[in-house]
């Protein structure tokens, strides 16, 4: 792990030490493991976020996220309301196919729906607002990893993060830059083995639409 991605190492390693707590609080010593940094540096960096509200131990004393994040990102949202003016294209969506539609966006090596709406059936796919989901499984975590969609502008999976669902899911863009996916979802059984040949024209469009509204 451990990698840098801009020219100031010590920011890039102490956001490799928040990406490895996102998914559950870790030790020291699991962070230590998850990071490949010595003790003394995992110790360093975790102290200073813990001191900035960014970490917080837990009651087994393990670091985990710290309540200042969640105030960041209710200001990163509000400044960037991506998820308001993309909920009527996902509710046209959801009229239009009957499935459930979602909006994913990218961050460390998982996705986040931030934006939800639900199917009108019993049997549905239900992916809260919220809910980080794995990058290496789905139509949407193609999409964010920046797989090429080619001319038909969708890609789609089954089976692949959970039997029995399906989905197809496509790019919103700002430029050339991936920004979120649009997913719609469901069961197999009604949504098909080929869900973007069913539903791939109805998601791309809701992805331009999506794009367009998020233009500055």
């Amino acid at each position: 792990m451990g990698s840098t991605v801009s020219a100031v190492g010590v920011v890039d390693k102490a956001m490799v030490l928040v990406e490895a707590i996102e998914a559950k609080p870790l030790s020291l010593a699991e962070l230590v493991t998850a990071t490949g940094y010595s003790r003394a540096t995992t110790h360093r960096l975790a102290g200073s976020l813990e001191a900035h509200g960014l970490l917080r131990r837990d009651a087994e004393g393990r670091y985990a996220l710290g309540a200042r994040l969640i105030s960041l990102g209710q200001k990163a949202e509000d400044g960037f309301p991506l998820a308001e003016v993309a909920l009527p294209s996902l509710q046209r969506l959801v009229d239009e196919t009957g499935e459930s539609a979602q909006l994913f966006v990218r961050q460390g090596e998982t996705r986040i729906c931030i934006a939800s709406v639900e199917s009108p059936h019993g049997l549905r796919t239900i992916v809260e607002r919220g809910a980080v989901l794995p990058l290496n499984a789905g139509s949407g975590a193609k999409i964010l990893r920046d797989e090429p969609v080619g001319k038909q502008g969708w890609l789609d999976s089954v089976a692949e993060r959970e039997a029995g669902v399906a989905s197809v899911s496509a790019p919103v863009c700002v430029g050339d830059v991936v920004i979120a996916a649009v997913s719609v979802s469901g069961p197999i059984e009604r949504i098909g083995i080929n869900p973007g040949n069913v539903h791939g024209a109805a998601v791309s469009k809701a992805a331009l639409e999506i794009a367009a509204a998020a233009a500055p």
